[in-house]
């Protein structure tokens, strides 16, 4: 099986340490090279070009967002996970207009990060639960503050489409949806592709405005329980 090939960026050499034995002690991953520094994970990622880009946000010389940007727009088979202490909505909202991959906060397990890695070498995006409870409120935020008509699917989306739709909407990964429908991981990826192509939408807060928009959701508060 090839392996994925990494590179990260971060400006604390302990993090560095950290993130360094953590890949190499799974077969999976090859360690290509480490930068403390958003312009040299630049330079690696046009030397060495990695699958995969670990890069934290608060970085010297070039932030993680900036670097981001390049990367994509330089190298735009190169995917990008971002690995912060960083819960900010807006944060998420750049990075994922700057073609990030995935948003994963630094107290994640070390079960969780490896989830992260696979599924964005995979080709789908990855947010950590909480991130993804932060993009969802904030997409549902804007969609309530922006109104626009819309019905289940317009009779553009097939049932199931519709169905996997709201389960990414829920804040699902491909996995989980897959585990969850009883249907295989790959069935999944297709869906969402042929969603993506259907809707001319690129990434996972257009799919949940999308769904939001199409009624598809129940954005509605919940009233909490009368004793």
């Amino acid at each position: 099986m090839k392996k994925v090939k990494l590179i990260f960026a971060d400006d604390h050499g302990i993090v560095r340490d950290g993130l360094r034995t953590l890949f190499r002690s799974d077969r999976m991953f090859a360690v290509a090279g480490e930068a403390s520094n958003g312009e040299e994970a630049v330079q690696l990622a046009a030397k060495l070009k990695p699958d995969i880009a670990i890069l934290d946000i608060s970085m010297p010389k070039l932030n993680g967002i900036e670097a981001t940007k390049i990367i994509k727009s330089r190298h735009p088979e190169i995917k990008v996970l971002i690995l912060t202490i960083h819960d900010r909505e807006d944060f998420v909202y750049e990075l994922i207009q700057a073609g990030a991959s995935g948003y994963v906060l630094k107290n994640a397990a070390k079960r969780e990060i490896f989830e992260a890695v696979r599924t964005v070498a995979g080709g789908e995006s990855y947010f950590s639960p909480g991130v993804s409870k932060l993009l969802i409120d904030g997409v549902i935020k804007r969609t309530k503050e922006q109104p626009t008509e819309g019905t289940a699917g317009g009779g553009l989306l097939t049932k199931r489409e519709e169905e996997i739709l709201r389960r990414i909407a829920d804040g699902l990964t491909s996995r989980e949806i897959a585990d969850a429908l009883h249907i295989s991981f790959r069935t999944v990826n297709s869906h969402r592709t042929n969603l993506m192509q259907k809707l001319d939408i690129h990434d996972t807060a257009g799919l949940v405005r999308y769904a939001i928009q199409a009624k598809l959701v129940d954005v509605t508060p919940q009233q909490p329980a009368i004793p």
